[in-house]
């Protein structure tokens, strides 16, 4: 087939003039029947199951994906399953959104049936008025009527209506239920974003791994404790466990400079005091930024506000081998 010349780019704009004149009003529409639907599924016990027909069934899974990424257990039903023994999997704790651009379609008739009967709740996300949809649904969400592409015949504004409401459905339950980053983090542990999201609890070392040092040992054995565990910083605790101070290869070097007999001198009074220390769940990248900062390679690691018990330190090696850094 022999191609068109034709300066396609004016198409493509006017598809997306339409699509944005589309979530104009969509905006302009949202309301109080939004609200209701936030609380209603907020509060739901058990699962959100969505369903549409289609381009709408597409948009549902994609809607569906993303509240369950976002701490809200959801799952699509198939319309055309369902009137074969899917309903089945719809319980009375459960939250049922139905999208249909029409609010007829002719699939969805049993699910709604189903929902009313058994008095599921029920969110309609649909255009018209006075639709089987409409009347039948607990919470109305009305998109408004938009021009579609393709000789207006083809799902363009319609299905990115219903996509853009998704998403706002989403992030509006996301944070109405406080989930933030680390929340996200435990239900997405692959890929580059789980990166990004590591804390320092996640990387940090811990127990027998950490140099601690009684303040009151001489700098001999201190000396010989940073060469064994090869970090070039040792954590100096008192008797009663707390951190005190940290010992560096460059407190090493300046001790030697100045004297010669090692086993007499006492670590406490060459240590820097009052260490820079992290509480656990900051992020990785968080503590990254006060390494560059502040020209140091390690971290001592405290929970909550206990900044005096040091329960980890992160090295830059270990933000290194996460790929971090």
């Amino acid at each position: 087939m022999k191609f068109n010349k034709k300066n396609f780019t004016k198409i493509g704009k006017r598809v997306i003039d339409l699509e944005i004149d589309g979530l104009r009003k969509l905006k302009n529409s949202i309301g109080k029947s939004f609200n209701s639907a936030i609380e209603l599924i907020s509060k739901c016990q058990s699962k959100v199951i969505l369903c549409g027909v289609g381009k709408s069934g597409l948009i549902a899974s994609k809607i569906s994906a993303t509240l369950s990424s976002v701490g809200t257990p959801s799952f699509v039903l198939s319309a055309s399953d369902s009137s074969h023994g899917d309903l089945g999997s719809i319980s009375k704790k459960d939250v049922l959104i139905l999208l249909s651009y029409s609010g007829e379609t002719e699939e969805l008739k049993n699910i709604i049936r189903y929902a009313n009967r058994n008095r599921i709740k029920l969110i309609g996300i649909m255009s018209k008025k006075n639709s089987l949809l409409y009347k039948n649904s607990n919470i109305k969400l009305l998109i408004p009527e938009v021009k579609e592409s393709g000789y207006g015949i083809v799902p363009t504004s319609s299905t990115t209506a219903q996509l853009a409401i998704g998403d706002a459905i989403a992030i509006s339950i996301m944070q109405q239920k406080k989930f933030g980053k680390l929340d996200f983090k435990k239900i997405h542990p692959s890929g580059n974003l789980a990166k990004k999201l590591r804390t320092v609890e996640d990387l940090m070392l811990i127990k027998k791994k950490i140099p601690f040092i009684n303040e009151n040992a001489n700098l001999d054995k201190a000396i010989k404790l940073i060469n064994s565990k090869k970090l070039g910083v040792i954590i100096v605790r008192n008797k009663k466990k707390e951190t005190t101070g940290i010992f560096t290869d460059g407190d090493i070097k300046r001790t030697i400079q100045k004297n010669d007999n090692l086993k007499n001198l006492t670590i406490k009074f060459f240590m820097t005091k009052n260490p820079i220390s992290i509480e656990k769940d900051l992020l990785a990248d968080k503590a990254i930024e006060i390494m560059n900062r502040k020209k140091i390679t390690s971290l001592c690691v405290h929970n909550k506000s206990n900044k005096k018990r040091t329960i980890g330190i992160l090295h830059i090696h270990n933000l290194i081998s996460a790929d971090i850094v």
